[in-house]
């Protein structure tokens, strides 16, 4: 692995755990309501997935993402 400052990361930043967190239980809530054949919900959590990717994307515009001004990465050990 190489030091450059073009990397772009790993995306280890809050707007990627957030945006992950929020699709992960879409992701969840969806096999769920299609199992127990509730397909208005089913479409609820897609919208949910989309709602994830929204917040994730807004986050990393206002800073949040790995090479906003607003993250400031960990050192690993």
């Amino acid at each position: 692995m190489s030091n450059d400052i073009d990397e772009p990361g790993e995306g280890n930043s809050p707007a990627a755990w957030t945006a992950v967190g929020i699709m992960l239980v879409a992701v969840a809530c969806g096999v769920v309501f299609f199992w127990l054949n509730m397909p208005i919900l089913v479409v609820a959590s897609i919208g949910l997935l989309l709602v994830g990717l929204l917040v994730g994307w807004g986050m990393a515009k206002a800073g949040y993402g790995v090479r906003g001004p607003k993250y400031s990465p960990k050192a690993h050990h």
